[in-house]
Order: C-alpha cells, then structure tokens, then sequence
C-alpha cells in the first residue's frame, strides 16, 4: 500500500474534513472524535467498525470512555496516509450516520 499523493490526500480528505475529520499535528494521519448517545451505541458502532476493519485487515488506533470514541488513522506498513485509511473513515461515517 502506498501513501496518498498530494492530489489523492486533497481529493480524499476534503469530504473528510468537512465531516470533522483533522490532520494529527506531527504525524500523517488523521483523527476524529465521534459522541453517541451512550454507552451501548458507542460499543455499538465499534463493533460494526471491528468488523470492517478486520475484512480489509486495516485496524484504527482508537480509544473508547462511556459515550465518546476517539479514532487515528494511518496505515502503520506506509508510515502514512493510503487509500485504506480513507476507505476506512468513510465507512466510519457512513455507520455513524445510520445510527443517528
């Protein structure tokens, strides 16, 4: 997997961006913090996520407290952004939307 060129990361994090995702200062990844309604929907929307993730053999580092979910991409073999990073957070969006 290769690292987004600079043409891919402006086409590709644009829609990101504008559904509250960031670039990690320092790093090249990118971060989201994601709220549910509780518990049970944040562990919820994980395991969706988990199984996706497991299916593309592409792992978020993420961090779960009650209701919120705190999420980083980046493709580890890559040291960087890639296609599987963004295909990923789509996904997450797309799953988060369906709960609301």
């Amino acid at each position: 997997m290769e690292k987004l060129s600079e043409q891919e990361r402006s086409q590709s994090l644009e829609p990101l961006v504008s559904a509250g995702w960031r670039l990690v200062e320092g790093r090249d990844a990118i971060t989201k913090a994601y709220e549910f309604s509780d518990f049970v929907s944040a562990f919820g929307w994980m395991t969706q996520v988990a199984i996706w993730a497991q299916t593309w053999d592409h792992h978020p580092e993420w961090s779960n407290v009650y209701r919120k979910v705190d999420v980083t991409l980046t493709t580890h073999d890559a040291n960087g952004l890639t296609a599987l990073d963004i295909k990923l957070a789509k996904k997450m969006e797309q799953i988060a939307q369906q709960m609301r």
